[in-house]
């Protein structure tokens, strides 16, 4: 996320928040696709980390694209720590181990984001280069120690840092060690929301087995498939994971809010400086708790839309839908994320079809599943099914729905195109981390050294 929100409209009750949400819904054909991806940034003579200060660093990065971009640069006391967005261009930020950021715009189509892509990509690249610095697309650090990884000056980390070990086993490996692709998507209602979600919720561990690509960890196999799924099962479990309400029938605005605000805060931003809430919810907040500690200590929009940020389910709600289970991966990933979501869920065909291949799984068989698929991938099972024909199902079901979207580029190909690279790990029943895997053990010698050459952008 490239900046935390400043709105300081008062709010004095629980309504206000779920009429926040209720804000949200936009006509279908006002539906857009906003694409989030991270990458792993590395000095190429050595495959070691960039830091953060320096004349080839992380900041320098950012300074350069700043020059080029002429986007708005977004601050943290001296540091510049993104870009900001620029009339719906989108925005760059970085994640708390340097992780590179890039928010895409609100865009129509998937050709567009592709177009995104590689725009983004070869900028960097151009500006990245001459300071000896590439970018590497998976899921988990493949090499780098927590203690090698190196940190990002920016408040918001700082709280995270201190707070994470308290909550749970994995919350530094996730901020620090981690990479994803997320795609942001509409609705149209209160009842297209929740059917979205539902279906999205239930099918996030399909993803993240398509798109697992972390088996590597500080130089060696870390007996999983997706370590990145692996860390999301212990973090920060009242902020995390897969949403039991969801599954109601009539799930709703009002029942995420209630959930959102008994979880603990993170922080609140003051006159540009950050408070550390992590001792009170945010319902105890709304009640007066910050009184005495904090000389403005009433609640405000702004921070029911931070706090909404840092709250982690496997499907985030704000005023749209975040698809947050992949893995990073190779260039190509980056549009199949969306396509793979905006298939199954912009049609409404499509998505009555996926919301009846996942009609009959409970809520404890989706939890089953994603505790699973981390380690057994395509191969993991929900109810005697193995994740692999039901992913077949589901991207079957998104290639109807990009075709039916008829959404066409200047040759006219539709969006399924860019469902290639699932296409080819069904065909192949292996995952890119079964791939890297075959080659450590076999022509790589059991190194990760050659997966920096190898795959990066």
């Amino acid at each position: 996320m490239a900046r935390d929100t400043t709105d300081q409209t008062p709010l004095s009750s629980v309504s206000e928040l779920s009429a926040y949400l209720a804000q949200g819904p936009r006509p279908k054909d006002k539906f857009r696709i906003g694409t989030e991806h991270e990458k792993f940034v590395f000095f190429t003579k050595d495959n070691g980390p960039v830091p953060y200060f320096g004349d080839a660093s992380i900041s320098a990065l950012l300074k350069g694209m700043q020059e080029r971009l002429g986007w708005e640069p977004i601050m943290d006391g001296d540091n510049i720590i993104g870009l900001g967005e620029q009339s719906g261009m989108g925005a760059i930020s970085i994640e708390p181990g340097g992780q590179f950021e890039l928010s895409g715009a609100p865009l129509e189509t998937i050709h567009q984001t592709f177009a995104e892509t590689n725009e983004h990509m070869a900028l960097v690249k151009e500006i990245a280069t001459p300071m000896g610095i590439s970018f590497l697309g998976l899921g988990g650090s493949p090499k780098w120690s927590l203690s090698d990884t190196p940190r990002m000056p920016k408040s918001r980390y700082d709280i995270m840092t201190r707070y994470m070990p308290k909550v749970g086993a994995h919350g530094l490996d996730m901020m620090y060690r981690t990479c994803t692709i997320q795609v942001n998507l509409d609705f149209s209602s209160e009842a297209d929301m929740a059917q979205k979600m539902r279906v999205s919720m239930k099918l996030q561990s399909v993803a993240t087995a398509l798109f697992a690509s972390s088996p590597f960890t500080e130089g060696k196999p870390n007996g999983l498939l997706s370590w990145r799924g692996n860390i999301w099962r212990d973090t920060d479990n009242r902020r995390a994971g897969t949403l039991p309400f969801v599954f109601k029938p009539d799930f709703g605005f009002a029942d995420y809010v209630e959930w959102a605000l008994d979880v603990p805060m993170y922080f609140i931003v003051r006159d540009g400086k950050y408070h550390d809430c992590t001792h009170v919810t945010f319902r105890q907040f709304m009640g007066g708790a910050l009184k005495g500690e904090v000389a403005d200590w009433q609640p405000n929009m702004g921070d029911w839309t931070n706090h909404l940020s840092t709250l982690f389910p496997d499907v985030r709600l704000k005023r749209f839908l975040e698809m947050r289970g992949a893995d990073c991966g190779p260039l190509g990933y980056i549009p199949a994320l969306p396509a793979f979501w905006v298939g199954l869920l912009y049609d409404d065909a499509a998505l009555g079809e996926a919301d009846q291949l996942t009609a009959d799984w409970t809520f404890e068989d989706v939890v089953a599943m994603r505790d699973a698929v981390p380690s057994k991938g395509l191969s993991a099972v929900i109810k005697g099914r193995p994740v692999l024909d039901v992913a077949r199902e589901a991207v079957a079901i998104s290639t109807r729905g990009l075709k039916a979207r008829a959404r066409l580029n200047a040759k006219g190909e539709d969006e399924s195109i860019f469902l290639a690279p699932l296409e080819e790990v069904l065909a192949k029943k292996a995952t890119l981390a079964e791939d890297l895997l075959a080659l450590y053990h076999g022509d790589w010698k059991g190194s990760v050294e050659p997966v920096f050459d190898a795959f990066k952008y």
